[in-house]
């Protein structure tokens, strides 16, 4: 068999041409999308990574801040459970103190009731004594015990302090009020002694005060001089009180227990 060397170099060199071509036409730009695939699959793996290492690094920072959020939910609870305690101890130390504050303010209410009872009773138990005694001297109370009453005025006329029977001197009238009716003999009397302390020209005027119980009562210039039982008893009454009043002020409270 013949070989024909022609056929065989044109095949050849047909078979080169043909690789050159493929090579340049055909697997390079095969390679080139290849390796641009494989460098597109490489980016994403390498950005899968990088998500991945992200995903780890927020996932631990997800845990850490889990944990320091559990940390700071046990501290406020415990912060709020010692708070809520001191404030329930305040509280009740508040109504502790409110409770001895209130008992104290009962205590002195109930002390100054007392004494404020005790002193409307005083006051009522010496109007009615007084009141008794009024009555008692007015019922017995007559002719010889007003005499005796005038006497005691027309005495006191001339006991008066100088300052005082200077200023009266020159007085134009004079107003007598007696329990009853003087007889004409006691008038002139008391006018004589009027007119002898404060002038001879003084009009002497007489009027009857069934209130003044025994004795009289002079109003000169606005001025009152009295000598009666009423008088007498009055100003008794008004030192009692007084003396009542300040023995009771003085009386001490009761003290105020505190538990």
């Amino acid at each position: 068999m013949l070989i024909d060397w022609f056929t065989v170099g044109a095949q050849a060199i047909n078979f080169l041409i043909l690789v050159w071509l493929l090579r340049r036409y055909l697997y390079k730009p095969v390679l080139a999308v290849i390796d641009a695939r494989e460098r597109k699959v490489a980016a994403r793996i390498a950005d899968a990574e990088t998500q991945e290492t992200k995903a780890r690094a927020a996932g631990e920072e997800l845990r850490k801040r889990n944990a320091a959020f559990d940390g700071d939910r046990a501290a406020l609870m415990q912060k709020s459970v010692e708070e809520g305690a001191a404030e329930r101890q305040r509280l009740i130390e508040a109504a502790r103190q409110d409770s001895q504050l209130l008992r104290v303010k009962m205590t002195q209410s109930l002390a100054a009731e007392r004494v404020e009872l005790g002193r409307q009773l005083s006051l009522r138990t010496q109007a009615e004594v007084f009141s008794l005694t009024r009555k008692a001297l007015s019922e017995l109370a007559g002719v010889g015990l007003e005499e005796r009453m005038m006497e005691v005025a027309i005495d006191r006329l001339g006991a008066l302090p100088a300052q005082q029977r200077l200023a009266l001197i020159g007085t134009r009238a004079v107003l007598v009020r007696s329990t009853g009716d003087p007889s004409p003999a006691a008038r002139t009397k008391l006018e004589a002694a009027i007119r002898e302390h404060f002038g001879a020209n003084v009009v002497v005027r007489f009027e009857i005060a069934p209130e003044l119980v025994c004795g009289l009562e002079l109003s000169v210039e606005g001025v009152k001089l009295a000598w009666s039982v009423a008088d007498y008893l009055s100003t008794l009454a008004q030192d009692a009180a007084v003396l009542a009043a300040t023995e009771l002020a003085a009386a001490p409270e009761a003290p105020a227990h505190v538990h």
